[in-house]
């Protein structure tokens, strides 16, 4: 990270459906032929073709000075080798506004271990996965097929507040 940036550490909390309810929803290891529920996730990808992929994350770091959103779908993780990771994350506010902008008092990181998934609502930003540095992983993830190319809001903390935002793992 530039080195003019303060650093401002971020507790990582264990995920609990509880305490991840207001960015998206933990979807928990349950009895193969359990009925639907409101323990499932709320998926939305009625603006475009879903994409399922592995995607293959290098050395990410647990620092980060840019969250994202993606206004128009939900958004589905968990890592392919039953591994813990991090997210950081904040709330979904009002999604139609691109210019929308999180306070970097309501981001907060929690640690996601390798046997769960996670959807996050549509527009929760996030940072992450998260990995210590060095590490690498997989991870399936569910969005639509041209989310990257024209659902990806960036909000530039680090230029905005001076701020590098770290895990402290």
């Amino acid at each position: 990270m530039t080195e003019n940036l303060s650093e401002r550490t971020l507790e990582v909390h264990d995920i609990t459906a509880a305490n991840f309810a207001a960015f998206g929803t933990l979807i928990e290891p349950m009895d193969d032929g359990t009925p639907f529920s409101e323990l499932d996730a709320t998926l939305d990808f009625s603006a475009g073709t879903p994409r399922f992929y592995a995607m293959k994350l290098i050395g990410r770091g647990t620092s980060f000075t840019r969250i994202t959103r993606h206004r128009r779908v939900t958004q589905l993780l968990a890592s392919v080798g039953g591994n813990e990771w991090a997210i950081a994350v904040a709330p979904p506010i009002d999604p139609e506004n691109p210019d929308a902008a999180p306070e970097l008092d309501d981001i907060v990181a929690f640690r996601v271990p390798g046997d769960v998934a996670i959807a996050l609502h549509r527009a929760t930003w996030h940072a992450g996965p998260l990995l210590p540095k060095g590490e690498h992983q997989s991870f399936f993830n569910l969005e639509l097929a041209d989310t990257n190319v024209v659902d990806h809001q960036n909000f530039e903390i680090g230029a905005t507040h001076g701020v590098t935002m770290s895990l402290a793992l």
